[in-house]
């Protein structure tokens, strides 16, 4: 079944099209939310959060749009996995959760946080292509150094050494622009 159709089920309340959409990307979920948890918690707390994803998915299938539903899930899953590590007193080293930069509720901080947030991924466009996928592998979709490595057939220095050229160039890009203080 097509993307558009099963948004379209999922939209007019079919739970087929809900069904569908787990049977094509329950085991990417599970993947992207598995590799952040990294055996943090247990199976069922790791399902639990697969099965929050998908019903994120249902509530908000009306902002789903075709051709954007893996990215979407990929959004919401790491979120999900990273707010269950949190609950449970667990955190993520500093440097896996720098792109998320949360803060309190109110109009300023929202419109400074997209800013940021757009300037982030500004940044990352401005890596050179194998760069970015690189960061994007490790930071988005939560990849071990070692699975990149392997599917880029890169070598692990060369990966550590690029993701730390990426670093260095958000945090003086934000440092320019006034986003990060230098103490």
């Amino acid at each position: 079944m097509r993307e558009d159709a099963i948004l379209h089920k999922m939209q007019i309340g079919d739970p087929s099209g809900l069904e569908s959409l787990m049977d094509i990307y329950i085991p990417y979920v599970s993947t992207v939310v598995w590799n952040i948890l990294r055996g943090a918690m247990s199976p069922e707390d790791g399902e639990e959060v697969v099965s929050d994803v998908f019903l994120a998915a249902w509530q908000q299938s009306s902002e789903l749009k075709s051709g954007h539903v893996k990215g979407w899930l990929a959004t919401v899953a790491r979120n999900k996995a990273k707010n269950k590590l949190r609950q449970m007193g667990k955190t993520l080293p500093l440097e896996d959760d720098f792109l998320d930069i949360p803060g309190p509720n109110d109009p300023l901080n929202d419109i400074e946080q997209a800013e940021e947030q757009q300037l982030v991924r500004k940044a990352i466009q401005s890596l050179p292509a194998q760069d970015r996928e690189i960061f994007l592998r490790y930071y988005y979709y939560a990849q071990t150094i070692q699975e990149i490595s392997c599917d880029m057939a890169i070598n692990e220095s060369t990966i550590k050494t690029r993701l730390r050229r990426g670093r260095a160039k958000l945090k003086e890009i934000l440092t320019r622009k006034g986003f990060i203080n230098e103490a």
